[in-house]
């Protein structure tokens, strides 16, 4: 549908490229106009840190809170215990009680960021929602909310039927997910007046359900709005590299590395990049993505710089342009690179090229190794490696060894102990 937004939120949305659906626009925009809209993301407590996957709707939480409303940032303690089941093949491992407390400990680093926390009207508070899922009795529970949820409709929903369709077993434990997901709408209504449950669209149903319930138990009119599932334009998800996630936290992913994954943009993807993930005025980001050729590298490196300012700081971003051009243009090694060191008890024969390039992170598996190597993707201190076989001694590694899988990534190897 066309709809012209009147509140500043709503237009950032719509010409950034964050809006994916709304359950309704008219009356979530009149609402946005009238006063502060009290606006929650919920995030499980599945890893230590958050990555690149939940940046887009970090940034939406960032612009609600620059047009004038106050976000929530919620926890996820009790959701946690059960497992989000949307649109996955399997169940997810469960966590004890102390790996979510510290999951959420490390998860909680990155906001701060992001957002300005505090006791002002339109100042950010983070909750847990384990609050009021821990003490819930069941049978008073399954009485007072399960009776409004159709079994019927549950199904319907895409993303439990999705793993139906595929006679993948959904447990009864996941299959609550979507109730307790819902009451944390009704009780964030309840007790903080939120208005406004945002989330990729994978949580369309998550988010219906919470509004529905809402509506049922004590006639709220609240609203949901959804992000796309962002791919890159060579259909990959966001936020996937071959070394894995990656991670928002600095011990989990040094600022290099980081701000190297957004100069590695696909060129297709600058422009779009630059909405989503920075602040940049809109002329400049279609500007910037509309370069072509070797000027379009220059692009990346705005963007890489911007996002890396934001999450990590405008130092930590420097550094690694500064590391960047050492490596790529000089051919040195960089200040910022990921170093790996090598117990000398492991190598103390020496160590194959395929085995170093493992070792380093740079593939994931000796098969790979041989790959990038036969390929003539792999050097060693700017000498290329021809034999996977090819070895290493520790009086080769006391001396620090530059390697490169590919033009885009780098590591540093060197010898402990």
């Amino acid at each position: 549908m066309t709809y012209h937004p009147k509140s500043d939120f709503m237009r950032v949305m719509m010409e950034r490229g964050f809006l994916a659906d709304c359950t309704d626009y008219q009356g979530l925009d009149e609402a946005m106009i009238k006063g502060v809209v009290p606006t929650y993301i919920g995030y499980d407590a599945t890893a230590k840190s958050l990555h690149v996957g939940h940046l887009l709707n970090i940034m939406m939480l960032r612009w609600l809170q620059k047009s004038g409303h106050k976000p929530i940032t919620l926890m996820g303690g009790g959701t946690t215990k059960v497992g989000d089941p949307s649109f996955r093949a399997d169940e997810r491992p469960l966590l004890t009680p102390a790996q979510i407390d510290d999951n959420i400990e490390g998860m909680k680093q990155v906001f701060a960021k992001y957002l300005t926390y505090g006791e002002g009207k339109t100042d950010a508070i983070m909750l847990n929602n384990a609050e009021w899922l821990d003490g819930l009795n069941y049978l008073e529970f399954l009485r007072d909310i399960g009776r409004h949820f159709s079994v019927n409709r549950m199904l319907a929903f895409e993303s439990v039927k999705s793993r139906l369709d595929r006679e993948q077993s959904l447990s009864f434990l996941e299959f609550n997910y979507m109730i307790l997901q819902a009451y944390d709408f009704l009780e964030l209504n309840r007790r903080y007046g939120c208005l406004l449950q945002m989330g990729g669209s994978d949580q369309w149903g998550n988010i219906i359900n919470g509004i529905d319930l809402t509506r049922r138990v004590i006639g709220e009119e609240i609203f949901g709005l959804t992000s796309p599932l962002l791919t890159t334009s060579d259909g990959k998800k966001m936020g996937k590299s071959q070394g894995g996630a990656i991670w928002l936290n600095a011990d989990m992913l040094a600022p290099y590395e980081f701000w190297q994954f957004w100069r590695n943009t696909t060129d297709a993807d600058v422009g779009r990049f630059l909405k989503l993930y920075t602040e940049l005025p809109l002329d400049e980001c279609e500007r910037l993505g509309a370069l072509e050729g070797q000027e379009i590298n220059d692009a990346k490196i705005v963007l890489a710089n911007e996002v890396t300012t934001l999450c990590h700081g405008r130092e930590a971003a420097e550094a690694a342009e500064a590391t960047a051009r050492e490596v790529f243009e000089r051919g040195g090694v960089g200040e910022e690179l990921a170093t790996v060191a090598l117990p000398a008890a492991d190598v103390s024969d020496g160590i194959s090229a395929a085995q170093l390039f493992v070792r380093a992170g740079l593939v994931s598996s000796g098969k790979e190794a041989k790959r990038l190597i036969a390929e003539g993707g792999a050097r060693v201190n700017d000498e290329a490696v021809t034999e996977a076989g090819q070895m290493f001694s520790q009086e080769d590694l006391a001396k620090t060894l530059k390697l490169a899988a590919g033009k885009k990534r780098h590591a540093l190897v060197k010898l402990e102990g």
